[in-house]
């Protein structure tokens, strides 16, 4: 019986090769920052307020003059593909069955014009990489033309996290066969057999046409981040020059850059490290979240990723300050899974891990939340001030 993401996680690993397991669940260096997200998040409490009518409670919001059912979305993950063939279209499908947003990655093995096509109606994201400004410029005008409704630029990747779980399985593009990988493959039949029709994923947004999705060498600079190191704050206006709709840095764990985003006329942040796969002494990404807020001061959305396990850990990000959370990891848990319908699951687990949360603090809506934040555990406190006082020059 699958209870929860942990459920979830268990059949994934079950189902995956190791080297597709390794790639999902791999973090920079000794993974200390990805424990911190969920660590810290597990430190925090909520406390309860009783005896309040929770007859109805809403967990709808509105974002970017759209509404979504839940205050969470599904965030850009790559090579969605090796979890199952078409796997960004299913996790799409997933999304729109629940009223939710789902964000496509620019690393992703399906064509962005095919994945909006897989959920018309629904509110898609595009995530953005800029290895070469041309191909970038291509990609988001592509994105503007499939009617993607919101543009994300992650910043926190001018070079590739030291991911030693993928450099001990040999996990590059293009793929070689080795002994340990043949076996890997062979003891994982079901998988196998999906995959085989298709052949082995590409990285399908590297050429502006549906053809051969553009040379090895890209394909390797796109799975190791060998992203354009030159961007800076001024290069915004090129990418407002291409983009009308709502522009999203991804990636902001400092307050300073919060501010910087505003004075360049961003419209909305995504405090994040990555899941911890690219800066091991990162913050936490909740621990970051309060002085973003505090920085942003209501004035442009605030969105969190990175721990997110539970609806209970959705209802600490938004008593946090946060407008909604995305959630990587455990919707390629359910991928694995059952495909979209796994996806799904894990969504619904969420929406009503998140819905008797919410009753049980006496919150009815998602507005209401941080009126529960009235003490937190003294192991994140102490974090939060130590992290403020310690390292003001790094943080």
């Amino acid at each position: 019986m699958l209870l929860n993401t942990e459920d979830f996680r268990c059949r994934a690993r079950k189902h995956l090769p190791r080297f597709v397991f390794d790639y999902i669940e791999g973090a920079a260096d000794d993974g200390h920052c990805l424990r911190r997200n969920l660590g810290d998040l597990a430190a925090m409490a909520l406390t309860p307020r009783v005896l309040r009518d929770t007859t109805a409670v809403d967990t709808s919001i509105e974002v970017f003059g759209r509404r979504w059912a839940l205050p969470f979305g599904i965030a850009p993950t790559g090579l969605n593909g090796l979890v199952r063939p078409r796997g960004d279209g299913l996790l799409a499908t997933a999304a729109s069955r629940r009223g939710i947003p789902f964000a496509l990655s620019t690393a992703s093995n399906m064509r962005l014009e095919d994945v909006r096509a897989a959920a018309p109606e629904s509110v898609q994201w595009m995530q953005l990489y800029v290895m070469h400004r041309d191909m970038a410029g291509q990609i988001v005008e592509r994105a503007a033309r499939a009617k993607y409704e919101a543009l994300i630029l992650t910043v926190d990747v001018p070079v590739s996290g030291n991911r030693e779980a993928d450099l001990r399985n040999g996990f590059r593009i293009p793929f070689k066969p080795t002994a340990k990988l043949a076996w890997d493959v062979i003891t994982h039949p079901r998988w196998s057999m999906r995959m085989l029709p298709g052949g082995a994923p590409e990285f399908a947004n590297l050429t502006a046409t549906g053809g051969k999705a553009g040379s090895a060498n890209m394909q390797a600079a796109l799975l190791s981040r060998a992203m354009d190191r030159s961007l800076v704050w001024e290069t915004l206006a090129w990418l407002r020059g291409l983009w009308q709709g709502p522009l999203l840095l991804k990636g902001i764990l400092h307050p300073d850059d919060a501010r910087l985003a505003l004075d360049h006329g961003v419209d909305g942040l995504i405090v994040s490290n990555h899941g911890g796969r690219q800066n091991d002494a990162s913050p936490s990404a909740i621990s970051a979240l309060p002085r973003v807020v505090a920085a942003i001061n209501g004035r442009i959305p605030v969105f969190m990723d990175g721990g997110i396990r539970r609806g209970g850990d959705i209802a600490k990000a938004l008593a946090l300050g946060a407008t909604a959370a995305f959630v990587g990891r455990p919707a390629l848990y359910g991928l694995a899974a059952n495909g979209a319908e796994g996806a799904e699951a894990v969504i619904g687990l969420l929406a009503a891990e998140l819905v008797r949360s919410m009753t049980l603090l006496g919150a009815t809506s998602a507005s209401a939340l941080p009126g529960a934040l009235e003490s937190t555990n003294s192991s994140l406190a102490c974090s939060q001030a130590w992290t403020a006082v310690s390292l003001p020059h790094f943080v």
